[in-house]
Order: C-alpha cells, then sequence, then structure tokens
C-alpha cells in the first residue's frame, strides 16, 4: 500500500505575501478572523518535521508540500519524495488568494499524484518517535477513534464543528451506523473516552466527535463522496478568504469517512499529544527530548511569555533527538 503524506506551509515573513495579506485583510493584526501572527509565523522547526519523517517514517512515498507558491531556501526540491504545490495547482483560481485553512483542506485530493492513502498534517504537527505504516491504516483503512464530545459551541471552532454534523445528520442514521459498527464504536482501546458513545447511545442524532489534534489519515475517495452530497455548501464557503462562522472544517471528511465504517477503530490519544505552548512548553520539551509519544501537536499563541527563550528550549530539545541534517535538506 502506497501512503503519501501532505504538508501545509506559510511563510508569513515573505514579502509578496506579506504584501496580499495585508491587502485583503486590512488589519493584519486582528484576531478575530482568525488572521493573528500565530496562525503563520514559523518558527523554524520545519526542517525537524523532515527529519523526523526520514528517520522516523521513511515508508513514506512521497510528501505533497502545499504553499502558495513559497518554498524554504534550505529545502531540497529535487528530492524525488517531495510534490512541490502551489495552491493555484489544486484550488479553483476565484478562491485565491485564501488565508483560510479549511478552504486550502477540503481540496487536498485535487493535488495532481496523490495517493488513495494519505495522511495530512499541520506544520505544528511532528513525528518524534519511530512509526509504522499501520499506525495511520490498516486493513487499507485509517485509524481512527469513534468517539463522541459535549460540544458546548463556546468558540468560533465548535460552532464550525456544528455546521459539519447538520450534513453528517442529513446523510447518516446514528443508530443504524452504530448497530452496523457496534464493536468500531465501543472498542475496547477507547476506554474512558468512549462514555458519552454509551450516554448517547438512545439519542438518535450525531453531536461532535472528539477529534485528536495530530496527524490525521484519510482516503481520497472519502473527499470525493463529501463532495458529491455536500458540494454546495463546500463551493459557497471557499469564497470566505479568512475563516467564517459558516465555515465547513476537514473534521466533516473525517466524521463521513467514520459514519461509512471507512476506519480501524484505534486510541489515537495512546501516541499523540497536543502541547499548548503558552501553558505546556516545558512539557513540550521533556516529551520531545524523552520521544514520549509518536506524535506531537506543538500549539502557538501570541500571548507566549518569552516567546524566544520558549522557541529556543523547543529547538534544543529537537536537536537532542534529531541533530543530523536530512536527505530533504541542501
Amino acid at each position: 500500500m502506497e501512503i503519501d503524506f501532505v504538508i501545509t506551509w506559510v511563510d508569513m515573513n515573505d514579502p509578496k505575501w506579506k504584501e496580499e495579506f495585508a491587502k485583503y485583510s486590512n488589519k493584519p493584526e486582528n484576531t478575530k478572523n482568525g488572521v493573528s501572527d500565530a496562525r503563520f509565523r514559523d518558527y523554524g522547526f520545519l526542517k525537524y518535521w523532515f527529519r523526523g519523517v526520514e528517520k522516523f517514517a521513511p515508508w513514506v512515498r512521497k510528501i505533497h508540500f502545499v504553499t502558495s507558491g513559497q518554498k524554504p531556501e534550505w529545502l531540497d526540491e529535487n528530492n524525488p519524495k517531495i510534490n512541490l504545490v502551489n495552491h493555484k495547482d489544486y484550488i479553483p483560481e476565484q478562491y485565491l488568494p485564501t488565508y483560510n485553512s479549511v478552504v486550502i483542506e477540503r481540496y487536498l485530493h485535487k493535488i495532481p499524484g496523490l495517493a488513495e492513502h494519505f495522511v495530512y498534517f499541520n506544520d505544528d504537527f511532528y513525528i518524534i518517535n519511530h512509526i509504522g505504516e499501520e499506525r495511520f491504516f490498516r486493513n487499507g483503512l485509517p485509524c481512527d477513534i469513534a468517539v463522541f464530545q459535549y460540544n458546548p459551541s463556546w468558540s468560533q471552532w465548535y460552532i464550525r464543528i456544528k455546521n459539519n454534523i447538520r450534513i453528517i445528520n442529513k446523510h447518516f442514521n446514528k443508530n443504524e451506523v452504530m448497530a452496523r459498527d457496534h464493536d468500531k464504536w465501543f472498542h475496547k482501546s477507547y476506554g474512558a473516552r468512549a462514555r458519552w458513545n454509551y450516554l448517547l447511545k438512545p439519542y438518535n442524532k450525531f453531536i461532535t466527535l472528539r477529534t485528536p489534534h495530530n496527524a490525521q489519515p484519510y482516503l481520497k475517495k472519502t473527499f470525493e463522496e463529501v463532495w458529491a452530497v455536500a458540494g454546495e455548501e463546500l463551493t459557497e464557503t471557499s469564497a470566505n478568504r479568512f475563516r467564517a462562522l459558516n465555515d465547513l472544517t476537514p473534521e466533516l471528511f473525517r466524521t463521513w469517512q467514520i459514519c461509512k465504517g471507512n476506519f480501524e477503530p484505534y486510541n489515537t490519544y495512546k501516541d499523540t499529544k497536543m502541547f499548548p505552548l503558552m501553558i505546556k512548553s516545558k512539557q513540550a520539551e521533556k516529551a520531545i527530548r524523552n520521544q514520549a509519544y509518536s506524535l506531537i501537536c506543538l500549539n502557538d499563541n501570541i500571548h507566549i511569555r518569552n516567546y524566544e527563550q520558549v522557541m529556543n528550549n523547543i529547538k534544543q530539545a529537537f536537536e537532542t533527538i534529531l541533530p543530523e541534517k536530512s536527505a530533504f535538506e541542501l
């Protein structure tokens, strides 16, 4: 089975990008529309993403590196495993430029040459320990956890997730899905995380699924299926150049995949961890040095105190496990 990785990245220090960003956003410091520095700034860790892939996941067939036409000066674009992808290569022209990650993500299946089985990474997800193909796919299906989560609707992200669920409930009967795939929804590996599945068993509507914020395996056909039934909504919201409350997020495709039964049950929380660096930078540093997980997310925030020091400490932690230049670097 051939498995590709897809990673999206932006260089906010690129003069051309900054000029266009300022033109369309009007207020670059505005966090209301999700356009703050923390969403786009690059703290120099990308090379450790590539080093982690080479050292801990050498089996990957292709890395599709998605940008708005940018490239780190150190990246060897002639490496046979790298496919540089410009937004204009797969996103319809009328929606470009876009600074809305959900628009960039919903068209991923259109990337030329993308394998049927692929894993999607944000640029703040890192592989820090050995990881096999079977972590992402078994029996040709994505490994995932199917458990419900209470959605308080207190943030813009939670509101967007509810947009997804409305579409899911249009096309799936919860009771039928859970009866058909009972062993997948009540898998013993989920442990206490499955408690909402039991509590909501009599309820006949889907609610928000718990979403591990980390590398996500997909089948390309999942995107094609969702576009076939929700193309109108996806097309309409593709015009949102920045994040908006009516957005549909990538969790729509993941939830669809799960509701179709196209997944193998796996408690992804066993080997993944998200670290909000504003409050858990020390824990993140320790986890990297000890290689405590296979996958981590380093979640940036504009309110991180002593930002330079925090990032330097993280960099030094990466250097302890990934000190050698990869074949992806010039």
